[in-house]
């Protein structure tokens, strides 16, 4: 965090880094999304859209997400099944 300029205690932004490169706001949720089954893949055509409007966007969601989405008091543990699912190492 510190080598991108962020402050690692205040982690409000969402942050890839991909070997040398480092990504952020929609351009990092757009190449996560590179890794997720259909339609979530799909994602990747908001590319077309101008970064500026894609951050708008992304500002949007990030600031609403727990009004839309709801939010847990705490996380949850996937089962065999589930964890099967998530990237490796």
């Amino acid at each position: 965090m510190r080598e991108c300029g962020l402050d690692p205690e205040d982690a409000r932004t969402f942050v890839l880094v991909e070997g040398e490169q480092v990504y952020f706001r929609s351009e990092a949720a757009i190449r996560v999304s590179r890794y997720l089954r259909q339609p979530w893949r799909s994602l990747a055509l908001l590319r077309l859209v101008p970064r500026v409007a894609r951050d708008w966007l992304y500002d949007v969601v990030a600031r609403n997400r727990y009004r839309w989405f709801g939010r847990r008091d705490v996380c949850v543990v996937p089962s065999a099944a589930m964890a099967s699912r998530f990237l490796g190492e």
